[in-house]
């Protein structure tokens, strides 16, 4: 079986958020899958398989280090643009089709353009919801390491969002205080709505927002770039726009504490006061490919 890694979320080779990509995986079970992922170790592994439905290219399966995921942003996104880079799509150099993943059919648009790296879009297949118990403030703060001061709670709260993989979103006042964030494993316990937490605040003017993502469960001790966490966001900021109908956009600016600069579009439709379409969006880079000798 092939291999690949991108580099996701990024224009540039050796930033953003590794991936690996076994090609053609369907001879594989369930647990090899997972040995494989974590013998690669990074955030994310994922195995195309053929598809299910006659309108999809490929069936992703997606594990982390831990175990697998239903959905997961950077691995649907990097797959959408290896997809491309191997004449795997429909031709063109804009293109929309389906990527089948265990939440449900993912709906992506795919734009190759020569001598550019890949770009895709995902519109998720769960719309957004919340958790109407998240972490208090001070929990999160001991949690992170933080004080309580650094938790935003007058323009903004904690809350907990997902779009088919749960997070604890967490505002900070400021980006100083992001960067200071550790995890304290030792306060940690898992077992809540979410437990995966998601760091953000503003990033200059404007739509810019920086983050920050640890998911002790997932085997990941802090992530470049998260989408399925991006995707919770969008959905929460949507729900807090009051917008009643119309397109909102923002980007998010994750992995730079890590050295590993990453940038992610995200996109909200509204309709009558509701949230109909979560996206987001980025590009990928190639780095390596080879061979499993398994």
């Amino acid at each position: 079986m092939r291999y690949h890694v991108l580099d996701v979320f990024t224009d540039r080779a050796l930033s953003g958020n590794p991936l690996a990509v076994v090609e053609d995986a369907d001879a594989l079970d369930g647990d090899r899958m997972q040995a494989i992922a974590a013998e690669f170790n990074l955030s994310e592994t994922v195995f195309l398989l053929r598809p299910r439905r006659d309108d999809a290219v490929a069936r992703l399966r997606i594990f982390t280090p831990q175990r697998e995921l239903p959905f997961a942003g950077h691995p649907t996104v990097g797959a959408a643009c290896l997809l491309g880079l191997l004449d795997r799509l429909p031709q063109g150099e804009d293109v929309s089709t389906l990527l089948e993943e265990e939440v449900g059919p993912i709906p992506i648009r795919v734009r190759c353009l020569p001598g550019q790296a890949p770009y895709a879009q995902l519109t998720t297949a769960v719309k957004p919801s919340f958790d109407p118990q998240p972490f208090k403030p001070a929990r999160l703060a001991e949690i992170l390491g933080l004080s309580l001061v650094d938790i935003e709670t007058r323009e903004d709260a904690p809350s907990g969002a997902s779009c088919g993989v749960p997070f604890n979103l967490v505002p900070l006042k400021s980006l100083d205080a992001l960067a200071r964030a550790r995890l304290q494993l030792h306060r940690y316990r898992a077992g809540s709505w979410a437990d995966s937490f998601y760091l953000y605040c503003r990033d200059g003017q404007g739509g810019a927002y920086r983050a920050r993502m640890f998911a002790p469960d997932m085997g990941i001790g802090e992530d470049p770039a998260t989408g399925s966490a991006a995707a919770a966001f969008a959905g929460y900021l949507a729900e807090r726009s009051g917008l009643p109908s119309g397109t909102l956009n923002w980007v998010i600016h994750q992995g730079v504490e890590m050295g590993r600069p990453s940038r992610i579009d995200i996109e909200a439709e509204r309709l009558d006061g509701r949230t109909t379409a979560i996206r987001v969006g980025g590009h990928s880079v190639p780095v390596a490919s080879g061979t499993l000798t398994l």
